[in-house]
């Protein structure tokens, strides 16, 4: 496309709404399960194309050097394996919180990944696009691919899946955690015996759990207890490891008024839950300039 052809696009949260740990491998890196849902709720790119190879990101996020930024490191892995002379400008508009649990950071370097790709005509497939993410992040496979899934190995392998899509209330506690701690605290459940995918599913939202959810409760108070007030209302749970936690609400209005008594020291919002990724429906109908 010439210079200054452009797409605005969503990168939506990820919920863990199941998370076991089964393993942890010779490289360090820890063998799971889990299922993967979308949800209506995320940060936007605005990118535009430029002629001189150049990538720019603004405005930068706090606490990361733009260079590290997953956005620029996505743009030019994409340039480097596919020989691509052009450029972009990124605009990001960040809404979901850092070290959350969300997947903020791999939703937004596979919505670089995938708007650029059709931004500079390079035609790749979705299981390339994906060769490419796992190596900037374990989850960013499940946002290029697009649709809630039932992961597997580091989260890489990936089943599609329609799950129940309920109204969530998501709290970011504000504080940080930190997920190398948690994978790497000794106490950490990481023997769950594995189960199929089928009986994941026949287990139902009220047998879901988080393996990282007692090392985050025993570290992180606060977010003990904003798992204790959402689990007064509704089932909680930890998503990744955190520090954001949700709560299925059985429609838009149990969701708004669990929202009007939150504690107001915590960060909230609602969100419903996605089986396809906005992202996808975005690209599918060509929305551009």
């Amino acid at each position: 496309m010439p210079e200054g052809a452009g797409l605005s696009l969503p990168a939506p949260a990820k919920l863990n709404r199941l998370l076991l740990i089964t393993g942890r491998r010779a490289d360090g890196y820890h063998e799971l399960q889990t299922l993967f849902q979308f949800l209506d709720h995320g940060d936007t790119l605005d990118i535009t194309t430029r002629d001189d190879g150049e990538i720019r990101l603004s405005p930068g996020v706090p606490g990361i050097p733009v260079e590290d930024n997953l956005v620029v490191l996505a743009a030019r892995l994409l340039q480097a394996e596919t020989g691509c002379r052009l450029g972009a400008d990124i605009q990001l508009h960040k809404r979901l919180p850092l070290g959350g649990g969300l997947g903020g950071g791999s939703s937004d370097a596979a919505t670089t990944l995938l708007g650029l790709d059709a931004l500079w005509g390079l035609g790749l497939t979705q299981t390339r696009l994906a060769e490419l993410g796992v190596r900037l992040g374990a989850d960013v496979p499940v946002f290029v691919r697009g649709h809630a899934a039932w992961a597997e190995g580091i989260g890489e392998r990936l089943t599609p899946v329609e799950l129940d899509t309920p109204w969530f209330v998501v709290i970011h506690p504000g504080v940080h955690v930190s997920t190398a701690r948690v994978f790497g605290a000794p106490e950490l459940t990481r023997d769950s015996p594995p189960i199929t995918m089928a009986r994941a599913l026949q287990g139902g939202a009220s047998r879901w759990r988080n393996d990282c959810e007692r090392i985050v409760r025993e570290g992180y108070p606060e977010v003990a207890r904003a798992l204790d007030w959402l689990g007064a209302h509704s089932h909680a749970m930890l998503t990744g490891t955190g520090a954001c936690v949700f709560a299925t609400t059985e429609d838009e209005h149990q969701a708004d008024r669990l929202m009007v008594g939150l504690p107001a020291h915590w960060q909230a919002f609602k969100a419903r839950g996605l089986n396809r990724s906005p992202l996808h429906r975005v690209l599918s109908h060509g929305s551009g300039s």
